[in-house]
């Protein structure tokens, strides 16, 4: 490569093409896979002559290159679309490296011409007009090849955890990466994703990558666990089975009017925007423009064209004007469609304080977190709970101070009231990521203590009482607000719009702010620590470093603190994890046994279940 060449970014690959790469690989060669990775990963590549056919070229050592060439979708979904151009191609380590260095492509980047067909769920029969009411019929059960499946991804994620993060390079990944795939033809779509996310999570944090959060990873495997056992065991659920792609239905006419934008940057190298809406009858839409790129793509679609009904509105115009949409198509999730009976025509934007927006900002946020974490509890897999809780939720705030990355308010009194009430709210910036302007909108929020500031924001389901704003506002009938060029629709969208010091009032009319005392944290200062501490020391280190960790006698005094807590349960449950992850049998020679890797990843599954929904309830005290 020359100094010349511009680098681009690897494209996303199938889960099927990275596990046969690497199967295909001889022993000796396997040996070597996770240092040719590491090796080849940081190698720059660059696109194919002629640029325009989406290809991607990288150079490993002076005899061999890897061509990928993607299809339309810019996803590598075929073997054949990856080659060398040494000997031993196409089982050779140059094209495993690379294709293991590459992301792993998420099921909704496969083209609907490449996906599995998704199984349809049992539906219960319609009774006759003025016929009694036909009881709903029972879940059908799984058949044997979704049972050998699920318990083949069972298998797969239970020998991950026992091996921890040190020991879960690319051959136990993909052996994870073909039990994913084949529970796709089998139709297990949310056990394969969570199988994908588990597997983007190791290498996130095995090439320590600067997003990683152990804590994500943790709750992946626990829902992967968690999916695959009740799966395996014949619970034939349809939200256990999910759904393999959006199916969008039509909805007839809608008026939809402009909420915010907000930057989207994947795990897999796909970058854009999502502009959220609500109609009439206040219900939440979104419009998505998603494609490969990365942070860079998503700078760039602030100002893209929306792909609805020939829309002659790009995303900034949407999301302060609004859409009259006939023979609109909607999928589950709210995801407006663009197909070809799609048509649209622009509407006048509404500001934030007036029609279907208006009351986004009349409830109080405890209120509304108190709903949302009830509905979600006992909802089973994470996904039912990110779905519930995800949409954004209005307040009007006091800006009281700031400590490290978190911006410290309190819920605007009523005209009654003399002081801020309510819990003290942590603002924390959606998307981190230094491309984008949340972190920057953050500070200049925090540099106005008194500041009077309309937020719209995503509950943080994992912190006690904090948001994440998408974007800001004025306050209505007060100065010490914020003051926004008119063309902004009053509003700003932390991702995108720069806040500015021209945008803040003047220091002397905002009303002047105690000290912000911080105080204990009910969730990070709670004695489960110890039960998350353990968890994650067991996807970290693996089985044997939760063994190590009973006979220095920590688990011992984990369990007495949690008993002299009040937390009996959790106590149990440690106790137990701790006693599998030690226990070696012997059969009738002395010999070392079976190591009942099931019996282990059970007692983990149960830990971690219990302490998710514990600090599920911590974080709704946490608000009151």
């Amino acid at each position: 490569m020359t100094s010349s060449e511009p680098t681009v970014p690897l494209p996303p690959v199938t889960a099927e093409v990275v596990a046969g790469a690497v199967e295909s690989l001889t022993s000796r060669l396997r040996k070597k896979l996770d240092a040719a990775i590491e090796l080849y990963g940081a190698v720059p590549a660059t696109a194919t002559d002629p640029p325009d056919d989406g290809g991607v070229r990288v150079k490993c050592g002076e005899d061999a290159v890897v061509t990928l060439l993607p299809g339309a979708s810019g996803t590598v979904t075929d073997a054949d679309q990856a080659r060398c151009t040494c000997l031993l191609s196409p089982r050779c380590l140059h094209r495993a490296a690379v294709l293991g260095a590459c992301p792993v492509a998420a099921p909704e980047d496969v083209p609907a011409t490449e996906a599995a067909p998704e199984a349809p769920a049992p539906v219960a029969p319609v009774p006759a007009t003025g016929a009694p009411a036909t009881p709903a019929e029972p879940v059908a059960p799984l058949s044997p090849v979704r049972i050998d499946a699920a318990a083949g991804l069972w298998s797969a994620a239970t020998a991950v955890l026992a091996a921890g993060l040190p020991a879960a390079g690319a051959i136990p990944q993909a052996e994870l990466l073909r039990a994913a795939h084949t529970a796709r033809l089998a139709g297990l779509h949310r056990a394969e994703a969570a199988a994908l996310r588990v597997v983007r999570g190791l290498r996130d944090a095995r090439t320590g990558h600067a997003g990683h959060r152990l804590a994500d990873l943790v709750a992946a495997l626990r829902e992967l666990l968690l999916t695959t056992r009740l799966l395996a065991a014949g619970n034939g659920d349809p939200e256990l089975i999910g759904t393999a792609r959006r199916g969008y239905r039509p909805s007839g006419s809608l008026r939809v009017y402009g909420v915010c934008r907000e930057p989207v940057i994947s795990a897999t190298g796909y970058g854009g925007v999502v502009t959220h809406l609500v109609d009439d009858d206040h219900r939440w839409f979104s419009v998505a423009d998603v494609k490969p790129g990365g942070s860079a793509r998503a700078r760039g679609a602030a100002t893209a064209p929306v792909g609805v009904g020939a829309s002659v509105l790009n995303h900034a115009e949407l999301s302060r004007g609004g859409l009259l949409i006939t023979g609109a198509t909607i999928s589950p999730d709210g995801r407006l469609g663009s197909g070809k009976g799609v048509r649209s025509s622009p509407l006048a934007g509404l500001p934030w304080s007036s029609g279907p927006l208006s009351p986004l900002f009349a409830r109080s946020p405890a209120q509304t977190v108190s709903e949302r974490l009830a509905a979600a509890r006992g909802a089973g897999p994470d996904e039912e709970l990110t779905a519930r809780i995800g949409e954004p939720v209005g307040c009007d705030l006091v800006i009281t101070g700031a400590v490290g990355d978190q911006v410290l308010a309190r819920e605007l009194p009523s005209a009654e009231a003399e002081r801020p009430a309510g819990p003290l709210i942590r603002l924390m910036a959606a998307h981190p990521h230094p491309d984008l302007a949340h972190t920057a909108n953050l500070r200049r929020l925090a540099s106005r203590p008194g500041l009077r500031v309309r937020v719209l924001g995503r509950i943080d389901p994992e912190r006690a009482a904090t948001l994440r704003p998408l974007a800001v506002g004025p306050v209505p009938g007060t100065e010490a607000t914020l003051r926004l060029p008119a063309d902004w629709q009053d509003r700003a969208d932390l991702g995108y719009d720069r806040l500015q010091g021209s945008h803040l009032p003047p220091p002397e009319v905002c009303p002047p702010t105690e000290h912000e005392r911080t105080g204990p944290d009910v969730l990070v200062d709670s004695p489960v620590w110890r039960v998350r501490r353990l968890t994650e020391l067991a996807v970290s280190g693996g089985r044997r470093a939760v063994a190590e960790s009973a006979r220095n006698g920590g688990s011992r005094a984990d369990g007495a603190a949690l008993r002299a807590t009040g937390f009996h349960t959790a106590a149990g449950l440690t106790t137990t994890l701790t006693s599998e992850a030690d226990r070696r049998t012997r059969d009738t020679f002395g010999r070392l046994g079976d190591d009942a890797p099931d019996s282990y990843a059970s007692a983990w599954l149960a830990a971690a279940f219990h302490l998710a929904a514990t600090e599920r309830e911590l974080v709704g005290s946490s608000w009151q």
